[in-house]
């Protein structure tokens, strides 16, 4: 067993070795997508379709090669249709119809396949399948029907069943905006202003809220403007670049630098196939789980020059001021490295963990202790971490989670027990509180069940789309990984292992009759699912269980490769697929089963 397990270490870290791009890091390639695409084609329309004919006509042959055979559209290629992305795609196509007979044939499978889904395109009805589709968060609802308000959809009244989103509460204090009923998350804001600009633009109000609200454009705009990154692409992201540009040049500020930026930023991430992913790339990410993958044995696989060009990048991205996104302090991570990212409590802990195991301790001090202290500012009063924002609960994207929390859990421990020794008494005393509060949130939250939901990660084909199989795995594995510390009382380690017991008991539940694990039992495997509920598992001894998933992976991979899955979920609602998560994940259990094993 032990042969074939080097084997393959050898195999897939090889493969992990030879994606490292030349600038020393692993980049990852997101799934393209059809929402992408379609918001995209949109902006580029409503710019100017002339100069951005070729884009367009690019994305659109995208789009009529893209379709699911019952006319629907998903958020992957290989994803079953959805009304959100169907309807983007419906509304985009429906600028170009008129004059395209492939378009037209294209939009009468899209009309039978929303017919199917109670939607019809000429019935203002739309905006209250979609609204109560997303309920309560505008987040994505309110900018997907103002698109399609804008391409004549359902008719020239749209905007009369659009909410108004509050822009002009974007000119309040940051510090204001958790304490506000905005009904979009905290890395909305910019579609929040330019959405919002728009529906005033177009819809009737009250003269006292038109008198407020005229008097808030300009500012709100100013505002907008600060927080366009150098790249032009707010978040990185396709689709939040694409509502806003659109948005705002049909209120009359084409010219501003927002658009200007935008339009480049969308023109130049177009893909050489037509289309565009949800975002540019996970690079922080994908690269904080390559050397996460590689564990003890990342110094055979990874070269000393190599390991030495990922630390400077790693340490060029930090975060050096006061983000202008989300007003956090200096010393965070994003999830890539391009200027729109903005840091979060997953990459933040994954790049510290990362910078841990490629550097002696002493060199990497400074940038270590500096994350801490950003992830100490932005833990939730329920002992939990957010993922941006510090004290947003209204919505379930803003709120604490527990594989986040399991992940700042162990970054924070790992820290503590490499430094605690040269370290105050209060700055231990820090430490200490933080790791209590978040062990507590994590028991609090652990289900009935013995599972853990994650926040960024889903499964298609659970009810809910929820995935207790990978919020479980993750948290196990982080929590695991802290019992050999000595820097950790043993109350903390006893209530760890009773989290354990039940975490493990569920994943052993949850595991497919054939070895897999998918979302959760009876849902078809992934490489990814069941490799990291392997990871979790492999201290449990349980041989029998762990044999048949290492099995399945071997035979599923010898069949299909490094299929991905779209697991990842985007902006709340969008699925995507990452083709560095199958690879890492595998690698991962590979590792740790041989460490086992030594």
């Amino acid at each position: 067993m032990k042969n074939k397990l080097e084997a393959r270490f050898d195999e897939l870290s090889r493969l992990l070795v030879d994606q490292i791009n030349p600038d020393g890091f692993w980049s990852g390639e997101l799934s393209s997508s059809a929402l992408g695409v379609a918001v995209a084609i949109a902006a580029l329309h409503f710019d100017h379709p002339k100069e951005n004919h070729e884009a367009i006509a690019n994305g659109l042959n995208w789009l009529t090669k893209n379709c699911n055979a019952d006319g629907s559209f998903g958020d992957t290629p290989e994803s079953q249709g959805n009304i959100s992305t169907t309807l983007l795609v419906y509304a985009a196509i429906n600028l170009y119809s008129g004059i395209n007979e492939k378009l037209i044939d294209l939009q009468k499978k899209m009309v039978e396949y929303l017919l199917t889904e109670s939607i019809d395109v000429s019935s203002k009805h739309i905006s209250e399948a979609i609204l109560a589709h997303y309920k309560k968060d505008y987040t994505f609802s309110v900018p997907i029907l103002t698109m399609c308000a804008l391409c004549g959809i359902p008719d020239k009244d749209a905007f009369n069943y659009i909410p108004q989103l509050p822009f002009e509460l974007s000119l309040l204090p940051r510090k204001f905006y958790r304490l506000l009923n905005l009904s979009v998350v905290s890395y909305a804001i910019p579609a929040l202003v330019a959405v919002g600009i728009v529906i005033f633009k177009k819809k009737k109000s009250a003269k006292f809220w038109r008198w407020i609200r005229n008097r808030s454009v300009s500012k709100a705009l100013v505002v907008l403007d600060k927080m366009l990154p150098e790249s032009g692409g707010f978040l990185e992201a396709i689709p939040l670049t694409a509502f806003v540009s659109l948005s705002l040049i049909h209120s009359g500020y084409q010219d501003s630098r927002v658009v200007r930026e935008g339009v480049s930023f969308l023109k130049r991430t177009q893909r050489a196939d037509g289309s565009w992913p949800i975002d540019v790339d996970l690079s922080t990410w994908v690269s904080t789980l390559s050397v996460k993958a590689l564990r003890s044995r990342m110094k055979d696989a990874l070269s000393i020059p190599q390991r030495e060009k990922l630390t400077e990048h790693l340490r060029s991205i930090q975060n050096q001021s006061t983000h202008i996104f989300n007003g956090t302090t200096p010393g965070g991570w994003g999830w890539t490295s391009y200027s729109g990212s903005v840091p979060d409590c997953d990459d933040t802990p994954g790049v510290i963990l990362a910078l841990l195991q490629l550097q002696p301790k002493e060199q990497v001090k400074n940038e270590v202790l500096s994350g801490c202290r950003w992830l100490f500012g932005l833990q939730n009063k329920d002992g939990g971490f957010p993922t941006f924002s510090r004290g947003w609960g209204k919505l379930p994207f803003d709120q604490s989670c527990a594989d986040l929390t399991g992940h700042c859990l162990l970054a924070l421990s790992a820290v503590l027990q490499n430094y605690g020794q040269e370290m105050t008494p209060e700055e231990i005393k820090t430490f200490h509180l933080a790791i209590k509060k978040a062990v507590n949130y994590l028991q609090k939250n652990q289900r009935s069940d013995g599972s853990w939901l994650p926040l960024w990660f889903g499964n298609q084909h659970t009810p809910m789309h929820v995935n207790p199989v990978y919020g479980t795995a993750r948290v196990i594995t982080y929590i695991q990984d802290i019992l050999p510390f000595g820097c950790l009382d043993l109350p903390f380690k006893a209530l760890i292992e009773k989290m354990i017991v039940r975490g493990n008991n569920f994943l052993k539940n949850a595991q497919n009759s054939d070895g897999s694990w998918g979302g959760n039992l009876s849902v078809p495997g992934t490489i990814e699912e069941t490799s990291l509920a392997i990871s979790a598992l492999i201290q449990t001894g349980n041989t029998n269980s762990l044999q048949n998933g290492l099995d399945w992976l071997d035979q599923y991979y010898q069949k299909n490769g490094l299929k991905s899955a779209a697991i990842g979920l985007y902006f709340a609602s969008l699925w995507y697929d990452e083709k560095m998560y199958p690879l890492t994940a595998y690698l991962e259990t590979i590792t740790r089963a041989l460490e086992r094993l030594d």
